[in-house]
């Protein structure tokens, strides 16, 4: 990837459970030598922010942390994605800062109604499970990367040595929005088209039947990220391209 000439993008990248601002390195290195401006916090709680982790950390903690970053950092016309669980957090994000929002990445991630957590925002078939799991206990130990369908063993060591437990209290929490995608220039919805079984195949066919939507699928698992790094930044370029 050649460094871009026109004006930089403001990329936010927003990972998923169990995971930090670490995951984007692949994808942040690309972009910034592109010539862009990246920024991949590490969620509250998580990752170098573990010692943080309290049973009080809820969804909105996350979205007040990326809130907090944009506005710290002055960001406007921004490009934001979220991976997998960071579907909520953007959504939460978008809502609170519409008017800094150029283009919305949902990278095989939820996406919300109205009202909904993200075990309202599961099929139907898997919410009553998830929500035994997430309210058995304060702090979710993180599945192993094999689960997610990486198949590289040197990939499976490099994400299963930096994931941490994950605050429950984010799974349950409902997110009050009026749907903020429908307010942004662009939104993207990408699929990871091997990972399966997977919560994100309902959403995927009803945001393909939804007006405003593009739809992308990437041929690997669900870590898009770590697998698909030159892929995944050409596609947030072009969410970004005007």
């Amino acid at each position: 990837m050649t460094p871009s000439s026109e004006m930089p993008l403001n990329f936010v990248l927003v990972h998923g459970a169990w995971h930090g601002g670490w995951c984007w390195r692949r994808v942040s290195d690309r972009l910034v030598a592109a010539g862009h401006r990246v920024f991949s916090p590490t969620l509250t709680g998580l990752a170098d922010r573990a010692h943080l982790l309290t049973p009080e950390v809820n969804l909105m903690t996350h979205v007040q942390d990326v809130v907090g970053l944009i506005q710290s950092e002055e960001l406007e016309d921004i490009v934001l994605c979220g991976h997998s669980y960071g579907g909520m957090v953007i959504t939460g994000v978008a809502e609170a800062l519409r008017s800094r929002m150029d283009a919305l990445v949902y990278l095989d991630a939820f996406v919300p109604e109205p009202h909904q957590s993200l075990v309202d925002a599961m099929p139907e078939d898997r919410r009553e499970k998830a929500r035994l799991a997430f309210g058995s206990n304060w702090r979710i130990p993180s599945p192993s990367a094999a689960s997610w369908k990486i198949t590289s063993p040197e990939e499976q060591a490099w994400v299963d040595r930096r994931t941490s437990d994950q605050p429950a209290a984010c799974m349950l929490q409902a997110l009050e929005h009026d749907r903020p995608w429908e307010h942004v220039r662009k939104a993207v919805y990408i699929r990871a088209a091997g990972y399966d079984p997977s919560p994100f195949g309902a959403i995927e066919a009803r945001l393909a039947q939804t007006p405003g939507w593009q739809m992308e699928r990437a041929a690997c698992g669900h870590e898009v990220m770590v697998q698909e790094p030159e892929w995944l930044s050409q596609r947030l370029l072009a969410a970004g391209e005007r």
